[in-house]
């Protein structure tokens, strides 16, 4: 049998023509029994004819007979479900259908008639039956024909607009709903009617004429209907009302999409912003965030000079002529005295107005120039305002408007307004605090580097620095240049690993150390070694254990694991030493514009242990460019090994610039982005020599005699050099060095004069003994004599040299006429 056949079977099941006829007297005795009768229930009629017809049932059912006797006698008939027994004892559930009969005597009978419900849909329903079932349901159900004019609908559809049935006979969707987009509906229908595939629960949003400001959604399923010959008569469609459904996965969608986009920098003006992208246009057709002015600079509720004043830090809007009705991002937000967006601010509790009245028009907020602009002339007619608080502390308000035939804010409006604002709030307060401690780490960074490198002239020098970004924040790089004895400079380059205001102690108290070490006057090598024990030491000493990888909030294990690279350069000689603590060997531009790298090698990492540290020297022609720099300049993120690095080193330091503070700026434009994940300090450093006619320098025998020849070669040179009024100082000087030198060191001596920004007197000897200043008796007879060249000279001191020691003392330049 074919689908066709099987539907047309399934319509006839209950005509009489496929049931199964028998005929009881009054009292329920079988008197008559048919061929139907006997092909459903197996039994012959000489078996049941003349016997009660409770012997045909089942027990149960059996048992239900004088009840159903009652109702047939009072009602007139019934009809119902039983269950019959066959023959064999099979059960076979039947439907009963009995009415009065009379025979042509006047003798009163009742006409069964039985029908098979095996595989059957269920129960012959009368139409009075069926009329009750559409017409009390609550779904809407309507019958449309071949065109898709109505023919048929119940009472349930007239909740959905377009009037009652009556009105819509012979009229189509689209003309009792003008309003509504109807196009896609009508397709669906007639896809229906040329396949006759039923189409179940089709979701369409729209606006009914019925409910024209308020956004519907509706699920439709359409099923064919067919005549007896299968050929298409119309559509049978049912409504449903899922608007309630479809606001609430709007809403979810809407706080899922928050919580994707809200948050995702620790920038406080792009946070608000976001708020304010992610409410418009779904939920908003106008967004504003307003922020206390305390709260954008990162400060805390309460500190002194805080502002109540609120600042614009975000909107959105769709509503044309709002950019002459509010003030721009990082504006004052002006309001009225007592208008809802003060008072929400004061009460921490939020406001809603399904419909916006004349007198609140007042609060909206202005330009400076006093332009008021209503809701009327922007059309919004409904506004909440909710404030953005964030452990326990209001932090600002945000603002929602809706315009044109948006709904009104309603109640579970305000409660998702108040959630996504109570998410952004959180994300707001953690940018604020971020803020907070990373503009206190940049102010101690920047504090802790130089303001100003000191004026020398062994090398021209400029340095650029780069601070990390939001994400992983300030870091611990630093540079130095720290002026030497004998017109020589120290150059240093460091970086603490870590981000943040410990980073930030760690490095200046790293600094501190190199800027004291340095004034020992000590090689490179031995200045890092120094530095190594130091940083070992303090952290062992605070109780923590030395490891590179280690992270502690102490800034003594910030510093353990730092690198750094010392330069000393001599002016004089033109040559340079160095020593690096894990951290990147310099380049040379040289004066030919080549690049080159320093292969300096490489020690162990400060405070971590390992190898001694290794210095090397090389001579640099003058004008060469030491490049001194963090490993963040290098880091680009791509993955690249260190030759790929260096070649990305060398070819920005080959591009000619005008001067070198340019060079400097443009060497970290090309290699690093505006915000890079790493802190990058870059140092540049390009290389002087003194003149011939800048130093003087005698080889000198050790005999007190010569005291007074190097006394008369000084005074000569001061002459030539035009510094007569030092002679007397520098003659004392001389003297007291040279004669400590015979009296306590011994060969080789030499007396060196260099004129740069100061007056520079050197004795070098090959004695291993520093002295020290003493302070000496009224009796003793001797020990003034470093005394008294503390006294009439700017600064001495002494340092180590391959021969011996050096022995060498400063007046300044800058107060001779």
């Amino acid at each position: 049998m074919g689908a066709q056949e099987e539907r047309n079977g399934a319509r006839r099941r209950f005509d009489v023509a496929d049931a199964a006829p028998l005929l009881l007297d009054a009292h329920g005795t079988v008197t008559s029994w048919t061929r139907g009768a006997e092909r459903l229930l197996a039994y012959a009629a000489s078996d049941v004819v003349g016997t009660d017809v409770a012997g045909l049932l089942t027990a149960d059912d059996a048992a239900r007979v004088p009840e159903l006797a009652d109702r047939l006698r009072a009602d007139g008939g019934w009809a119902g479900l039983l269950t019959a027994r066959r023959r064999d004892g099979r059960p076979v559930p039947v439907m009963v259908r009995v009415t009065p009969a009379e025979d042509p005597g006047g003798a009163a009978h009742w006409l069964v008639m039985l029908s098979d419900l095996n595989g059957g849909p269920g129960w012959d329903m009368s139409r009075t039956v069926l009329e009750q079932m559409v017409t009390g349901s609550p779904v809407g159900l309507a019958i449309v024909d071949t065109r898709l004019r109505f023919v048929w609908s119940n009472a349930a559809l007239e909740q959905f607009g377009g009037g009652p049935a009556g009105q819509r006979l012979g009229r189509r969707l689209g003309e009792i709903q003008p309003g509504l987009d109807v196009e896609d509906i009508e397709a669906r229908m007639r896809e229906v009617l040329a396949t006759g595939e039923p189409l179940v629960g089709y979701e369409h949003i729209g606006r009914l004429r019925s409910a024209p400001h308020r956004e519907t959604a509706h699920m439709l399923s359409f099923t064919r209907l067919e005549d007896e010959r299968g050929h298409p008569m119309g559509v049978y469609y049912t409504v449903v009302d899922i608007t309630e459904r479809h606001r609430a996965r709007q809403r979810l969608a809407l706080l899922d999409r928050a919580g994707q986009r809200i948050g995702r920098t620790l920038d406080i003006v792009r946070t608000t912003q976001e708020l304010a992208d992610v409410a418009v246009p779904d939920f908003a057709d106008l967004v504003t965030v307003d922020l206390l002015e305390w709260v954008l600079r990162g400060g805390e509720p309460g500190a002194p000079g805080g502002s109540a004043r609120l600042r614009r830090a975000g909107h959105r809007s769709r509503v044309p002529g709002t950019a002459e009705a509010f003030v721009e991002v990082g504006s004052e937000a002006a309001y009225a005295e007592g208008s809802p967006p003060p008072r929400t601010l004061v009460s921490g509790r939020s406001w809603r107005a399904e419909r916006l009245d004349a007198a609140e028009v007042e609060w909206a907020s202005r330009e400076p120039g006093g332009v008021e602009v209503t809701f009327g002339s922007l059309g919004l007619h409904s506004a909440m305002v909710v404030p953005v608080r964030a452990r326990g502390v209001t932090l600002g308000v945000t603002t929602f408007f809706r315009r044109g035939r948006q709904d009104p804010f309603d109640a579970d409006d305000l409660s998702l307004a108040e959630d996504l604002v109570s998410r952004a709030a959180v994300c707001v307060d953690n940018a604020r605090r971020y803020t907070r401690e990373r503009d206190a780490a940049l102010v101690l960074q920047r504090s802790l580097l130089p303001r100003r490198l000191p004026a020398q002239d062994a090398v021209e020098v400029t340095a650029c620095y780069r601070p990390a970004d939001e994400l992983t924040g300030l870091g611990g790089d630093w540079y130095d240049l720290i002026p030497l004895s004998g017109a020589r400079v120290a150059l240093v380059v460091g970086e603490v690993p870590g981000h943040g205001i410990d980073a930030s102690a760690a490095m200046g108290r790293l600094r501190t150390a190199v800027r004291t070490l340095a004034a020992l006057d000590l090689p490179p090598d031995e200045v890092l070694a120094h530095l190594d024990d130091l940083v070992a030491r303090t952290a062992e000493e605070e109780g923590l254990r030395p490891s590179p990888v280690a992270d502690s909030a102490g800034d003594s294990m910030r510093a353990v694991g730092s690198g750094c690279v010392y330069v000393v350069y001599d002016p004089v000689e033109g040559r340079c030493s160095m020593a690096a603590a894990r951290h990147p060997a310099p380049a040379v531009v040289r004066p030919d514009g080549t690049v080159g790298f320093v292969e300096l090698p490489q020690g162990p990492a400060l405070g971590a242990g390992g190898p001694p540290f290794e210095s090397v020297e090389l001579s640099l022609a003058t004008g060469s460019t030491l490049v001194l720099y963090t490993d963040g300049l290098l880091a680009d993120g791509d993955g690249n090994d260190g030759a790929a690095d260096r070649e990305r080193l060398r070819r920005a330091l080959e591009r000619t610039t005008a001067s070198l503070d340019v060079r400097c700026r443009a060497v970290v434009d090309a290699l690093v982005p505006d915000r890079p994940h790493d802190d990058v300090a870059l140092l540049l450093a390009r290389t002087r020599r003194l003149g011939a006619d800048q130093v003087a320098d005698w080889e000198l025998p050790a005999d007190p005699a010569v005291v007074a020849d190097a006394r008369k070669a000084a005074t000569r040179q001061l002459t030539e050099w035009g510094l007569q009024e030092l002679t007397f100082t520098t003659e004392l000087v001389v003297s007291e060095l040279v004669t400590n030198a015979i009296r306590h060191a011994g060969d080789p001596i030499r007396l060196r004069l260099i004129r740069d920004r100061t007056l520079i007197c050197e004795v070098t000897d090959g004695g291993a003994t520093v002295p020290h200043l003493r302070h000496p008796r009224t009796t003793d007879e001797g020990g003034r004599g470093l005394l008294l060249v503390s006294q009439v000279t700017q600064r001495w001191g002494t340092r180590v040299a391959p021969e011996g020691k050096v022995i060498w003392a400063e007046q300044s330049l800058t107060d001779l006429p």
